[in-house]
């Protein structure tokens, strides 16, 4: 008897990356599918229907997504057309073979105005088109699968590619001083570390063979904090001597408007899967220790 095949889109993004890494931990369990853009292009939904007439997946992990949030606001239709349209096909296509569907979301999805963590059923009000898109993909995706898991997450970032912690690390090694914004609060999301409770979360249903019916959740690491906060703990754990200092965000004008507070609720996420979260430091530590730092 084969293994329940998993197919994973967006492989070489930072989430992508991770899952790969982590796949090798399980392939007693499951065969594993990474595909690019050239397998399956995002931005042309009409070749989705083809790519699962080829591949049948029991579970499908959408890493993949338009993810400037600048540029989104110049190429709004590719944007939606990656984060929307294609989402929707996608978990049409799950729904036909009765496949369990995952995707990406994000806490662009608020607005920013809220006083405490936001929960999964707090009113959504996107201030840019990257998290509009976002948005309309978790809705394409609910009214077309009965069997679609929306993982919310905030500020990934990862020892690859392009994040927040490698930007830093890069401006700290070449300047003497960094402006970051102090304003904007929210929760670091290590991608190890959302890539493991996947595979987690896959692994129990389907230990019980059970498919979870559409639900969203909301997941990053422990602790609130800002941008700056972030910087200044990357700059102590790595011992770079650069001064880091606080700007608002009017200081720091971005083609795209950013909410100020978007700190999320995870307790749904604790309750339904018994997975503990692992604190932003400790998470950035490990980071760190990655790309050579500790």
């Amino acid at each position: 008897m084969t293994n329940p095949l998993i197919i994973v889109t967006g492989k070489n993004g930072q989430l992508g990356k991770a899952l790969q890494k982590l796949s090798l931990n399980y392939l007693s369990l499951f065969d594993f599918l990474f595909v690019d853009r050239e397998q399956l292009d995002l931005s042309n939904p009409e070749t989705i229907s083809f790519f699962f007439q080829k591949n049948r997946p029991q579970y499908f992990i959408n890493c993949a997504a338009y993810t400037a949030v600048d540029k989104a606001e110049s190429e709004k239709d590719l944007a939606y057309t990656v984060n929307a349209t294609s989402v929707g096909s996608l978990a049409k296509e799950c729904a036909k073979i009765n496949c369990q569907f995952i995707t990406i979301s994000t806490d662009y999805v608020f607005d920013g105005k809220a006083s405490k963590p936001y929960t999964e059923s707090d009113a959504t009000n996107p201030l840019n088109q990257y998290g509009y898109s976002k948005l309309m993909g978790e809705k394409l995706a609910l009214e077309n699968n009965p069997q679609s898991i929306i993982i919310r997450t905030s500020w990934v970032y990862s020892s690859h590619g392009n994040n927040f912690v490698k930007t830093m690390l890069r401006l700290m090694n070449e300047k003497d001083e960094i402006k970051v914004v102090n304003d904007q609060i929210g929760s670091p999301t290590f991608a190890n570390d959302l890539a493991e409770a996947i595979l987690k979360i896959i692994s129990h249903l389907s230990s019980v063979n059970y498919h979870l019916s559409s639900q969203i959740f909301h997941f990053s690491n422990e602790g609130i904090i800002s941008w700056y906060d972030f910087a200044v703990a990357i700059q102590s754990l790595s011992v770079l001597s650069c001064k880091v200092l606080a700007i608002p965000s009017s200081d720091y004008p971005t083609p795209a408007k950013r909410a100020l507070f978007t700190v999320m609720d995870k307790q749904k996420f604790i309750h339904q899967f018994h997975i503990p979260l692992k604190d932003w430091k400790e998470s950035l530590q490990e980071c760190l220790k990655e790309l050579g730092y500790l």
